[in-house]
């Protein structure tokens, strides 16, 4: 770890439901995003991020402006993405859109670039995934001497080149905080350490400490690199309630439809509840009461020396008050017991 533990939420933007089961609108589940993270700020969390997605359901496609709104809405909590599709952005526009919203939130915003594991966004802007790896490597290179070092001279093979050119309004010197999201690449994990970037671990699945090999890997590519150490953060899906099994049968009466629906289109295992029940127990699912939660996340700190922690907070048609629930008792009862673990009992967690 390098510093202060952070605990934050990972939104995409998934349809709300109200107390009557009626699905919101994507408008107003847009207002309700903006609501969320007043409340997340209310309750002392450190991070609300959004995704970036372009699937029937989510309403996370534009998140420069959610987060301009959530930044009107809001004084202290950092502000960012759980995940920017670099590979079909274009760095010029985004270091415009996220150097603005640095501005209007006072020197909040961050970001997680990733190369996507939703692919969408590929024929939506015309790109071609073949070139998916080389669309990321290039535009990366491009985003982070534009942080770094203006006016930028430039060329590759994805973009016109820039000479000379200054863009503004400028980033606050050194640029916005800036990770790399990883969904088990190690090259990912050996690029980000060669940029000096901090490390975003994407664990929806199986159990978290087999990512311990990556977190070794990413800090002797650090030091290889003459890189001083970063920051690793992890995100994970999950829902707090009052107790264990309320928690759980919420989960799964929301979660199960959603990847029913995952597993006929990618190809994977359909879910059981025997499945759910072990993933809950030791994988990658944040589901239980505030105590269970926060022993859980304690645990995979101290496993994968993390400085970060943001869960996902929403699934489709999740009622806005388990949501609302999830979010006040993270802030409220998990954080702190989270961080009293990792202080007092960091050999029993």
């Amino acid at each position: 770890m390098t510093g202060r533990f952070e605990l934050g939420l990972n939104s995409f933007g998934d349809l709300a439901s109200d107390g009557s089961g009626r699905v919101l609108s994507g408008a107003e589940t847009v207002r309700l995003l903006v609501e969320e993270a007043r409340l997340a700020e209310a309750v002392g969390l450190d991070v609300f991020s959004v995704g970036e997605h372009y699937r029937e359901g989510h309403n996370d496609s534009a998140p420069p402006v959610l987060l301009a709104a959530m930044a009107t809405a809001t004084e202290r909590i950092a502000l960012g993405t759980s995940v920017t599709v670099l590979s079909t952005n274009d760095p010029v526009r985004l270091y415009h859109e996220f150097s603005t919203l640095d501005a209007v939130s006072n020197g909040r915003a961050r970001l997680v670039l990733g190369r996507a594991s939703a692919t969408e966004s590929f024929p939506l802007f015309g790109y071609d995934l073949a070139d998916y790896e080389n669309l990321f490597e290039e535009k990366l290179d491009l985003f982070m001497k534009l942080q770094l070092d203006q006016p930028v001279t430039w060329s590759g093979t994805v973009r016109a080149p820039l000479t000379a050119q200054t863009l503004n309004p400028r980033m606050r010197p050194g640029g916005i905080p800036t990770w790399i999201g990883v969904g088990g690449s190690p090259d990912s994990v050996v690029r980000a350490a060669r940029y000096g970037l901090p490390l975003m671990l994407a664990i929806i699945g199986g159990r978290p400490e087999r990512f311990a090999g990556h977190v070794e890997l990413y800090h002797r590519a650090l030091a290889q690199f003459g890189q001083p150490m970063q920051p690793v953060g992890q995100h994970s899906l999950g829902l707090i309630a009052a107790t264990d099994e309320e928690a759980r049968e919420t989960w799964w009466t929301y979660w199960q439809p959603v990847v029913e629906s995952l597993a006929r289109e990618r190809g994977f295992y359909a879910p059981t509840r025997d499945r759910f029940e072990a993933e809950l127990d030791g994988g990658a699912l944040f589901v239980g009461s505030p105590e269970t939660v926060a022993r859980k996340i304690a645990r995979v700190t101290e496993q994968l020396k993390l400085d970060r922690f943001d869960l996902k907070y929403d699934i489709m048609s999740l009622p806005r008050e388990a949501r609302a629930t999830t979010i006040e008792l993270l802030g409220r009862e998990v954080a702190p017991r989270v961080r009293e673990l990792l202080v007092k009992e960091p050999a029993h967690v």
